[in-house]
């Protein structure tokens, strides 16, 4: 092909654009998308204005969500900084859903805007609809239809309950969101129509709890586990890790209101888990995509040099990892980390050396866009690292593993650049990943029903770390739920418990 006639085929030059020339890019951008075998939910592109991402950031990338102080908070910290110039807005924000809405900024540049199609609308996308842990934990199709019914259920009981009463419920859920998420069993779908359906039954028992007819009928039959934990007085018969669902469930003191309220927040926590699991990935898989679509577009002459400079510049902004003696380090990037290492995968199905052939025998001149889908749809932050992280990456990275012992006066360097000390890299820093490592292991021990109400809990130390003084305030949340006494025990594998703190809901004393 001729430059002239490669040149007849470009789409747009500079940088305006109009919601035909967005039609446009985005349908180019699908049929190379198609032919990579990209699978994905239906798009639904919204362009919209500075003010209105920041929105969206204050209620956590949701097009619509119940109201509450702290959005507002979130809204005027980010608006604050954003005036002043000391921090931009996201070119885009996506949302889980089905059909997935993707919001691009109304400043955007053409380029932007089709780098930003590619990166959201089919790469974060199709990531979405494969990964195992969004399949497993999130629906898609159900998001929007509960928030409404969150937003109008929160509103409603503002309105007969009060505003201070009803955010006193939510603060105490907010501050247990990283403690009220299911991590070993699939929770119900979503669904907008069965939650309402639910929730007039549970009204009608409410009501029907205050009918003394009601109460010469004999009691529902008690689950039999239930019934042995009584007799042992030991309930729950197994530690509990969701604390806000044992709160709903159990809580002797809410009411059927606040209980549906802690419902939402928990739906809304599990909703968000599989994305603090999959950071790296998901940021990376996305990364690459859009990467690999607008390459792919310039190679077909369907855009041109100064769209592809552009593209390039905030491409290499993204995926810079700092040193860490450089200013503005602040860990590892996620994005320059995924993008590395889906890129990696790449190169070693088309192109590996002796040193891939040895390490990823299996994945060795594979197909490499199937060796990346299986990746993305079987692996999360911790697994991916742990299982495709190379010493090429190792070495370009500049890793190696400090040992911090407490004991120790002095650090030392655990792991250098040898077969032994890439393993140990790669272990160390896939733990880094690791929730388990990340949010404290605080479970549910005993809720004495059959004394004084008081819960006891229990912290399971990790290597001799303590809680942060957080730890009181949130347990004070958690005692405004439960409206008893809230204990918790600090326990290490060695020593047992060796530390206890109580807290008392307001107005209660010891």
């Amino acid at each position: 092909m001729t430059i002239e006639a490669k040149a007849d085929r470009v789409l747009s030059r500079g940088g305006d654009w109009d919601f035909d020339l967005l039609r446009t890019y985005d349908a180019e951008i699908r049929a190379i998308a198609e032919e990579f075998e990209l699978d994905t939910y239906p798009n639904q592109i919204e362009v919209i204005a500075s003010e209105q991402m920041l929105d969206a950031y204050a209620s956590v990338g949701l097009p619509i969500s119940y109201t509450h102080w702290s959005y507002g908070k979130e809204f005027i910290r980010n608006e604050e900084a954003y005036r002043r110039g000391m921090r931009g807005l996201a070119y885009e924000l996506v949302i889980n859903s089905d059909p997935c809405i993707a919001y691009l900024m109304e400043d955007n540049s053409m380029p932007m805007q089709a780098l930003v199609i590619a990166h959201a609308c089919y790469g974060h996308n199709s990531f979405f609809k494969g990964n195992y842990l969004f399949k497993q934990w999130t629906s898609a199709d159900g998001i929007v239809d509960y928030m409404v019914f969150a937003k109008n259920y929160i509103f409603s009981c503002e309105q007969k309950y009060g505003i201070d009463k009803v955010e006193e419920t939510l603060d105490a859920c907010h501050a247990l969101m990283d403690h009220g998420v299911d991590r070993f069993h699939r929770p119900s779908p979503l669904s907008a129509q069965e939650e309402q359906h639910r929730q007039h039954e549970r009204a009608e028992h409410a009501r029907k709890q205050f009918d003394d007819i009601w109460r010469t009928l004999p009691r529902s039959a008690v689950d039999a586990e239930e019934k042995t934990a009584k007799k042992r007085n030991v309930f729950p018969p197994e530690p509990q890790e969701n604390l806000l669902y044992f709160i709903e469930k159990y809580s002797p003191t809410l009411e059927t209101w606040q209980r549906e309220i802690v419902r939402i927040v928990r739906k809304l926590a599990q909703y968000f888990y599989p994305q603090g699991m999959t950071k790296v990935m998901n940021e990376g898989w996305a990364t690459f995509w859009h990467y690999t679509l607008l390459n792919e577009m310039y190679d077909r002459g369907l855009v041109d040099e100064g769209f592809m400079f552009e593209i390039l510049q905030s491409h290499t902004n993204v995926v810079m990892q700092p040193g860490y003696d450089q200013r503005g380090y602040s860990g590892i990037n996620p994005y320059a980390l995924g993008f590395a290492m889906f890129k990696d995968l790449r190169r070693i199905c088309e192109h590996p050396d002796a040193e891939d052939r040895e390490w990823f025998p299996d994945i060795v001149d594979k197909d490499w866009r199937q060796v990346l889908d299986f990746a993305m749809r079987n692996y999360k932050d911790e697994s991916f690292i742990a299982q495709y992280l190379s010493p090429k990456l190792i070495r370009e990275f500049h890793l190696f593993a400090i040992a911090d012992e407490q004991k120790a006066e002095h650090y030392r360097v655990d792991a250098i650049h040898n077969e032994a000390g890439y393993r140990e890299v790669r272990r160390k820093l896939s733990r880094q990943y690791n929730r388990d490592i990340l949010v404290p292991d605080i479970q549910i021990q005993r809720y004495e029903h059959m004394g004084d109400r008081s819960l006891v809990l229990r912290y399971n130390r990790l290597r001799d770390r303590p809680l942060t003084d957080d730890a009181t305030e949130v347990l004070k949340h958690l005692s405004c739920l439960w409206g008893f006494k809230v204990t918790m025990e600090i326990f290490d594998e060695k020593e047992g418990v060796v530390d206890k703190m109580e807290v008392l809901p307001a107005g209660q004393r010891a």
